[in-house]
């Protein structure tokens, strides 16, 4: 067969409420086009993130009235700590209430003022959760990474003549080193477990611990099955295990792949950095049999790990981006190939070259999806990575609008929409114009800022 299906039926639905453009538009001049702000219930189609966003399952909604709410000690905990150790095999895992918590208790210990944090690419909570405690974070990506067109397989991967000349260049100021899996900020694009071990190896030469974030371990362990030699006859479990096999810890939001609307964990090997970690937690999340969750999500997340790395369901999910991607490149969108595992990503500059990038093309197309079809996308640019911390403004990498789709959420006739307003906006870009930021914190700017719509 050469459809390949949803692996799942709809036992439970919600209404959409389908709005007009002109009730689009006044949304956008109240949230100061800042599409952060806009309110659920006028969003048609939802692609601002695929964390936390994605439907559960019967057998979860099951674990729920299974969750038990001791505050010390309870099963739900075993149960969780069970499902990570039978992926990950870490020593200590440390719940808490999402990713980006597990961010900033690990910075609270490796970071701090002259410190420097390598990864392929830091996403926007890392890197913020980095520069807040004082340090700098710095992106070692291939250069390949740093291309939307170019098809190679693992454009996620660490440089490692970069990192080796970094790591001798910086030996006193890197604490650790890190690697996200997918690399969310290059276009979702995977990294190969060969890049893996060679990352922790050069790490551990260099007398560096090695930590992973592993929101999406699962899809990435999907591309190294489907696409690295030597990988295809493996199980998803067993490359799951290899790629952590080599780390000494983890950052994690159970809000990606681990099906989870809430949750995360640290996980270290060090028992004097996991006592570390614990006492951070009691201050800040919670009791570390809990940490910021109720008993019914360790258990829902207990069973999302499980569901995660079934290979239908991996195959359809890789598949559904793939689909939109050929879609929209057969229209000469220029679109991140190959298609990455969770999300859609459009090279905005290159499509909307008329726009400079410190007036936010990325910005630009994100709200005209918004406007034309109430689909809510993400900015990955220059307003989200433009803003240094010294207070000056360049531009992005690159300025991408990612489309990041909910797990188990929509449907085949939810992507051709999608594609049909791309159509709409195409005969209409060349007057799309850019944007100008009015106001914005310190840090993280995109969540907040608010924007002013420049003349065409």
């Amino acid at each position: 067969m050469k459809t390949i299906i949803e692996p799942f039926r709809i036992k439970s639905v919600e209404p959409i409420r389908l709005s007009t453009r002109e009730e689009r538009q006044q949304h956008l001049a109240a949230t100061g086009y800042n599409l952060f702000g806009l309110p659920s219930e006028a969003v048609l189609i939802d692609l601002l993130t695929d964390s936390g966003t994605g439907a559960m399952s019967s057998l979860q909604w099951a674990a729920v009235m299974r969750g038990d709410e001791s505050y010390a000690g309870s099963p739900s905990f075993y149960r969780f700590e069970a499902a990570v150790k039978h992926l990950m095999p870490f020593k200590h895992v440390i719940p808490t209430h999402q990713g980006r918590a597990a961010e900033a208790i690990l910075f609270s210990i490796f970071g701090g003022a002259g410190q420097r944090i390598p990864s392929n690419t830091h996403f926007d909570t890392t890197r913020g959760n980095i520069e807040a405690s004082g340090a700098i974070g710095d992106d070692l990506v291939i250069a390949e990474g740093r291309d939307p067109r170019s098809e190679h397989p693992f454009k996620g991967n660490m440089d490692l003549e970069r990192l080796e000349a970094y790591l001798q260049r910086h030996a006193a100021e890197v604490p650790l080193v890190m690697i996200t899996i997918t690399n969310n900020a290059g276009g979702g694009q995977p990294v190969s477990l060969a890049n893996i071990r060679a990352v922790a190896e050069l790490a551990h030469r260099h007398g560096k611990p090695f930590v992973i974030d592993g929101c999406r371990f699962a899809e990435n362990a999907w591309f190294i099955k489907s696409r690295e030699p030597g990988q295809g006859e493996r199980s998803i479990e067993d490359i799951v295990r290899d790629c952590f096999a080599v780390a000494d810890g983890m950052t994690m939001s159970a809000k990606k792949d681990a099906f989870g609307n809430i949750g995360g964990w640290l996980a270290l090997n060090d028992d004097e950095l996991a006592e570390q970690a614990r006492q951070h937690l009691i201050r800040t999340e919670g009791f570390p049999t809990y940490g910021g969750l109720a008993g019914r999500d360790l258990d829902a997340l207990a069973q999302g790990l499980r569901e995660i790395v079934d290979e239908d369901y991996l195959r359809y999910r890789i598949r559904t981006n793939a689909y939109i991607v050929e879609r929209l490149d057969a229209m000469g969108i220029p679109v991140v190939k190959p298609a990455g595992g969770h999300a859609v990503f459009v090279d905005a500059r290159a499509w909307l070259s008329h726009i400079a990038p410190l007036q936010y093309p990325g910005q630009a197309l994100a709200v005209a999806l918004y406007e034309v079809g109430g689909i809510r996308s993400c900015e990955i640019g220059t307003v989200m990575f433009g803003r240094q911390p010294d207070g000056s403004e360049k531009p992005g990498a690159m300025d991408l609008v990612r489309l990041a789709f909910p797990r188990r959420t929509y449907t085949q006739s939810h992507a051709d929409y999608v594609v049909e307003v791309f159509e709409e906006v195409a005969a209409a870009k060349d007057r799309l114009a850019g944007y100008r930021i009015v106001s914005e914190p310190r840090l993280m700017r995109h969540f907040t800022c608010r924007f002013e719509k420049l003349a065409p």
